[in-house]
């Protein structure tokens, strides 16, 4: 089946300021296996600290690979780590911790309202499997860091069932005809806050979109959001884990891929793609070192 090319998000990167960290690997199917869970949750926010943390104290065993991590990263981001500003830390600030979605619809299938509602509520889900390392550690500013679907992008508006109250609906196509949703109200395109273009003004603006495509079966992500196969997230979403969505999810806030080298000792990560299916203690380090460094670099600490 047809999904629109690598070019196109080559094309979108050109677009505004960038900052795509999923690899070419990221789209070839074969990488994402089925895999078994590194272990089970015994509580929706179990690795929640008991008490607010303050600076920087993972476990023994995980102090030299995230160093490793976080060394490969100032060494290798190309166009220097801290001089980037629109990643998903970026995006949360200015919001005062909320994301707004827009789900670009690369297919022909409709989607029921109650199918709409359920993938708004599942985005949020996803997002919390990161967002809950964060909450009461290292003067993290916000209890919760909501996520709401705000617009829907289609091929024609008559692909949305029922009432499409509370969301906006575009047609626009990019510039290989995919659906898109408007640059006038992404962030995206006006990382400088001004979305005086959008009809429904700041309050309707999105920070990621959604790209789901027909026929995709690996992924991609980076500031702009997420892309994933639209079969393989629909039929996903009873599932607990989403694992090439969280995935690309971990790279909207910075994480790198692992395709070519792994940090010492460990082997079994969501960010080491096909190896995991859920977020696991490494990766929340791997995340909270983000927070750790960049809110001091940019000033967000209280």
């Amino acid at each position: 089946m047809h999904f629109t090319s690598q070019t196109a998000l080559l094309a979108l990167a050109s677009a505004a300021s960038a900052f795509d960290l999923s690899k070419a690997n990221d789209l070839d199917g074969t990488v994402w296996p089925a895999t078994s869970p590194a272990g089970s949750r015994l509580g929706a926010r179990w690795n929640r600290p008991i008490k607010r943390q303050e600076g920087w104290n993972p476990p023994s065993s995980l102090v030299t690979p995230l160093q490793q991590v976080w060394d490969h990263c100032v060494n290798t981001y190309t166009d220097g780590l801290f001089g980037f500003k629109n990643y998903g830390w970026d995006q949360i600030m200015a919001t005062q911790g909320k994301i707004n979605v827009c789900v670009r619809w690369e297919s022909d299938t409709p989607v029921s309202e109650a199918q709409r509602a359920q993938i708004s509520t599942v985005v949020n889900q996803q997002y919390q499997r990161w967002f809950e390392w964060l909450y009461g550690f290292d003067n993290f500013p916000f209890q919760e860091v909501s996520t709401s679907v705000v617009g829907w992008a289609v091929k024609d508006a008559s692909l949305l069932q029922g009432s499409t109250a509370g969301i906006d609906v575009y047609t626009d196509r990019d510039g290989e005809g995919a659906p898109q949703c408007a640059e006038s109200c992404g962030r995206f395109f006006h990382q400088d806050g001004d979305y005086s273009g959008c009809p429904g003004g700041a309050e309707r603006h999105y920070d990621n979109s959604l790209w789901l495509t027909d026929g995709m079966q690996g992924g991609a992500g980076g500031d702009w959001g997420q892309r994933i196969g639209a079969e393989y997230f629909i039929q996903s979403l009873g599932a607990e884990n989403i694992h090439i969505l969280l995935h690309e999810m971990g790279h909207s806030f910075g994480l790198d891929d692992f395709y070519d080298w792994t940090p010492a000792g460990i082997t079994n990560f969501i960010m080491l793609a096909g190896s995991s299916t859920e977020v696991t203690e490494f990766d929340g380090w791997m995340l909270r070192n983000w927070w750790y460094e960049l809110s001091r670099q940019r000033g967000w600490q209280s």
